[in-house]
C-alpha cells in the first residue's frame, strides 16, 4: 500500500497526538502533597522542623522509549516520502533514527519540571535537605514543617 503525501501527513499528526497522550500519562507528581499507590497504608515516620533555606531546583524529565519510538515512527514515515527505491528505503532509516533522537529529546523537555531545594533544621538540631516538586506549597524561611520518611520516600509538608 502506497500512502501519499496527504496520507503520510494524517498518519504524523495522528502519532504525534498518540505520542502526547502518552507523555502526558508519565507525568507523576513529585510534590509533598503526591502520595504513589505505592505508598498507601504504609507507616511513615514523621518529624517536625523549621525551614532554613528554599532554593529552587530543576527536575529533569522522563526518559522512556515512548519518546523515542514516536518520534521514529514519525520520522520514518517523513523519510519514506523522499525519493524512490533504495533512496527511500535510506531515507526512512535516516528519518527513524533522527526521529527517534528528537522524540526521546522532546519527551526529556516535555517533562522538566520546577522544583524545590527545602532545608529543614529538625526539632533534634539535624539539617536536612529534600528535593521535590514546587507545586502545591510555598516554603518561607522560618515555617514550621512536618517531614515524613518512609525509609525511600521523603517529603516536606505543612
Amino acid at each position: 500500500m502506497v500512502m501519499d503525501m496527504r496520507q503520510r501527513a494524517v498518519a504524523a499528526a495522528f502519532a504525534v497526538a498518540v505520542l502526547g497522550l502518552g507523555l502526558g500519562g508519565c507525568a507523576t507528581g513529585l510534590g509533598g502533597e503526591t502520595y504513589s499507590r505505592g505508598e498507601a497504608r504504609r507507616a511513615m515516620t514523621v518529624q517536625y522542623g523549621v525551614v532554613e533555606s528554599v532554593r529552587y531546583v530543576k527536575l529533569e524529565g522522563t526518559k522512556t522509549p515512548i519518546g523515542a519510538l514516536g518520534g521514529a515512527a514519525i520520522g520514518g514515515i517523513a523519510g519514506s516520502g523522499i525519493g524512490e527505491g533504495r533512496g527511500a528505503a535510506i531515507a526512512t532509516v535516516i528519518g527513524a533514527v533522527a526521529g527517534g533522537l528528537a522524540g526521546s529529546a522532546i519527551e526529556e523537555g516535555a517533562t522538566r519540571s520546577q522544583g524545590v531545594e527545602v532545608t529543614v533544621r529538625l526539632d533534634n538540631n539535624q539539617l536536612m535537605a529534600v528535593v521535590q516538586d514546587d507545586k502545591g506549597e510555598d516554603f518561607r524561611s522560618g515555617d514550621s514543617v512536618r517531614v515524613v520518611r518512609d525509609g525511600s520516600t521523603t517529603r516536606v509538608t505543612r
